[in-house]
């Protein structure tokens, strides 16, 4: 069972900050043996595959097996070009055996972060999220400054003094481009370094293919959706878009909207299976989108994210009585209330 120990965990993190990359390195080698038989998990993005894909390749040569599962359909475009131009080898939750592992590894995002991770006991941990409440784990390296968990494993790359494939330096350097929206975003000096570093390895072609891989001509329904339920109001931009094939649309409409003149929020929704999704951008500034999106939704579902962008995920039984539908206005006033 996880426990809430959150008081702890901080303290770890910051012990953490002050290690030195090989520091950090020996202590992830060390919770690994030759027969391990090893899961990463992770939430399918750009920054989560390459982070697992470098973790498969840290482990290469020290466990006797490692695989990558995740539980979420990889839908958005260029994700789906990433893993085939990339050929990464990745499984669907429902076609493993959770328990047929021996360790267990999450990378770029947390125990608490989806119910399918929850029943896990994670022996590492390996995020830039804000560290959350209600789970442990022998080996946590949580740095919420790093703009992507690809600069992080940059790191331990290189303290292991392995130098990624073309592929591999491919996938990193495109979740860096990824999280950090090409460093419009927050990012730090390390962020920096480890994308220079992948430069000169990367296949630059490539990772412009992928880039160029983003809607389906079905998809643009949804923006036509939005433009109509759109409402603007003090600066803050709202739309509900309705059901959802795949939540990510509602991310690239919110980033959509945030480049907007004169909107210095903008808050996207819609509903995908029985839970609402609401995608949170700001310009950061004086502004802390992951801080609002917990307030308003954290007692409901999961929620969180950084100070620019963050998402919620909530049941509708937690908000909607049984004929009631969600609406633009509705989004309007749940977080309005809160600012």
């Amino acid at each position: 069972m996880a426990h809430n120990n959150s008081s702890s965990k901080k303290e770890k993190t910051k012990r953490n900050s002050k290690k030195t990359a090989k520091e950090r390195l020996r202590e992830f080698w060390d919770r690994f043996e030759k027969d391990d038989n090893v899961l990463v998990v992770i939430n399918a993005d750009p920054d989560a595959l390459a982070c697992a894909m470098a973790v498969k390749r840290l482990l290469r040569y020290r466990v006797k097996n490692v695989t990558i599962g995740y539980p979420n359909e990889i839908r958005r475009l260029s994700n789906i070009a990433m893993v085939d131009l990339l050929k990464i080898r990745a499984e669907r939750f429902q076609n493993l055996k959770i328990k047929d592992y021996s360790k267990y590894v999450i990378i770029d995002s947390q125990p608490t972060h989806l119910p399918s991770f929850e029943n896990i006991q994670f022996d590492a941990v390996i995020d830039h999220h804000p560290a959350t409440k209600g789970w442990r784990a022998p080996f946590v390296d949580i740095r919420k400054d790093h703009g992507a968990a690809a600069s992080m494993l940059v790191e331990y790359l290189r303290a292991a003094e392995i130098k990624p494939s073309v592929a591999l330096a491919t996938a990193l350097f495109y979740a860096i481009k990824v999280d950090t929206q090409n460093f419009e975003k927050k990012a730090t000096l390390a962020d920096a370094i480890s994308f220079r570093y992948l430069f000169n390895i990367a296949n630059q072609n490539l990772v412009r293919k992928i880039e160029l891989s983003e809607l389906r001509i079905s998809e643009l329904n949804y923006f036509k959706t939005a433009l109509a339920e759109m409402k603007v109001s003090k600066k803050r931009l709202y739309a509900h878009v309705g059901r959802v094939r795949n939540p990510d649309i509602l991310v690239i409409i919110a980033d959509f909207f945030n480049h907007v003149n004169r909107v210095s929020w903008a808050f996207v929704s819609g509903i995908h299976g029985e839970r609402l999704v609401v995608i949170f951008r700001c310009d950061g500034y004086k502004k802390n989108a992951g801080k609002l999106a917990e307030k308003i939704f954290g007692d409901r579902g999961s929620a969180g994210g950084h100070r620019e962008a963050a998402r919620a995920e909530v049941p509708l039984k937690n908000l909607l009585t049984e004929d009631e539908e969600f609406t633009t206005e509705m989004l309007k006033k749940l977080t309005t209330k809160h600012l």
